[in-house]
């Protein structure tokens, strides 16, 4: 196969990894909304490993130890969050994990530690091109995490991602999180790489418009 074809020679990493971040996503929506989720949602895991791959290609750990030492921590801050509140309930509400996440650790997939990475580096990056305020632009990472999630939550449920005892996510899960994210977002800021590259945005959005499409389906 003659792959310059498909990637001309201009066809940098970046617009490699946006396309292939839209081409997963896309392909789940058609396949999910035809009736395939048996075989699409089990893949998950895969998605987010891909994702996670695809940004440290794009932005290899620039301060060394001191990178990996910062993205452990929020790895290990979001996995605790959900362990205490799987298991305790004190945090975010009562729920449960479901099985489209992968191997659980205390009842929660190893994975989310991951998505908490991602989504936590995806929007602090955003908001760090846009604002430069040290506080603002944490808030502004913590409020595009709470609005995903506003999305993503009646969603979770139907796709066996986790669930609730109420039924739905009650309203301390959305403050929790904001606080978390929070958090995780003033500590992103020690390690956010320069520049305007464009996939932290594609990423985020196809996140976005993957979850909002089933939104508007399941709601509407």
């Amino acid at each position: 196969m003659n792959y310059a074809l498909v990637f001309p020679p201009q066809f940098g990493k970046i617009q490699v990894s946006v396309f292939a971040i839209w081409l997963v996503t896309i392909s789940g929506m058609i396949g999910i909304w035809l009736g395939q989720d048996d075989w699409f949602l089990p893949k998950t895991p895969f998605n987010l490993l891909l994702g996670l791959g695809l940004l440290y290609w794009n932005f290899p750990m620039k301060n060394g130890w001191r990178s990996l030492l910062i993205w452990s921590l929020v790895y290990l801050i979001g996995m605790g969050v959900e362990v205490v509140g799987v298991n305790t309930s004190l945090l975010f509400g009562t729920y449960q994990y479901g099985e489209n996440l992968g191997f659980k650790l205390f009842g929660v997939p190893l994975l989310i530690g991951i998505n908490w990475v991602v989504l936590t580096f995806l929007t602090a990056t955003i908001c760090k091109r846009f604002i430069r305020h040290k506080w603002l632009a944490p808030f502004c990472g913590a409020i595009l995490m709470v609005a995903l999630d506003f999305f993503i939550e009646p969603i979770a449920p139907v796709f066996d991602f986790w669930h609730w005892e109420a039924g739905r996510a009650p309203i301390r899960n959305f403050v929790d999180w904001f606080l978390v994210s929070f958090i995780l977002q003033v500590l992103a800021q020690k390690d956010l790489p320069e520049g305007k590259n464009p996939l932290p945005l594609h990423h985020f959005a196809s996140q976005a418009v993957f979850f909002a499409f089933f939104y508007a389906i399941y709601q509407f």
